[in-house]
């Protein structure tokens, strides 16, 4: 019952954050908001294990992940701040100033991976899981990490109509969510 009041809770300003896409299934927002959940599903699932067996292989794994995640969100949203000129002309009502990116970002960590935060989610999601790696919460962090395939494919689209060949471009020289890989 208390991870019940404890995911209501949290999920909250998630719905408030994501109002506006909620009502536009396609749109990337939309997915993005069922990946957060489902991520607070595995922290409110997990926080008790997050410093059990600190030296068990799933935890170093765990960590890896965290920290990947912290690292890429950082480098995306500096990328984001200095190049990618937010709050621009884009006329879409679902989505929110940052982004609003009037300039294709290429460089920086952009010039790997085409989707830092969605990556750092896909990161975040799994090492989440791996705090405590039980069966009933393995559908939890796949369906985040398809939930999260399925935004960034609908943002391709998007960034498509915006940026046009310059997009087809970038996509054939950069990854989705982790690079070289992926």
């Amino acid at each position: 019952m208390e991870r019940w009041i404890i995911f209501g809770i949290l999920s909250l300003p998630v719905i408030i954050f994501s109002w506006r896409t909620l009502f536009h299934i396609r749109s990337h927002g939309f997915y993005r908001f069922f990946s957060w959940e489902c991520i607070l599903w595995l922290l409110v699932s997990n926080y008790r294990y997050w410093f059990v067996h600190p030296f068990g292989i799933a935890q170093l794994f765990s960590w890896i992940f965290l920290i990947c995640s912290g690292y890429v969100i950082v480098a995306g949203v500096i990328m984001m701040k200095r190049k990618g000129g937010t709050g621009g002309q884009r006329d879409d009502n679902t989505l929110y100033a940052f982004e609003k990116t009037t300039e294709l970002i290429d460089t920086g960590i952009f010039n790997y991976i085409r989707h830092p935060l969605y990556s750092s989610l896909l990161f975040l999601g799994w090492g989440i899981y791996l705090k405590n790696p039980d069966l009933p919460l393995l559908p939890f962090a796949l369906a985040n990490t398809i939930f999260l395939f399925i935004t960034a494919v609908l943002d391709e689209k998007e960034c498509m109509t915006t940026f046009g060949p310059a997009y087809r471009e970038y996509m054939k020289r950069s990854k989705r969510f982790i690079p070289y890989i992926l």
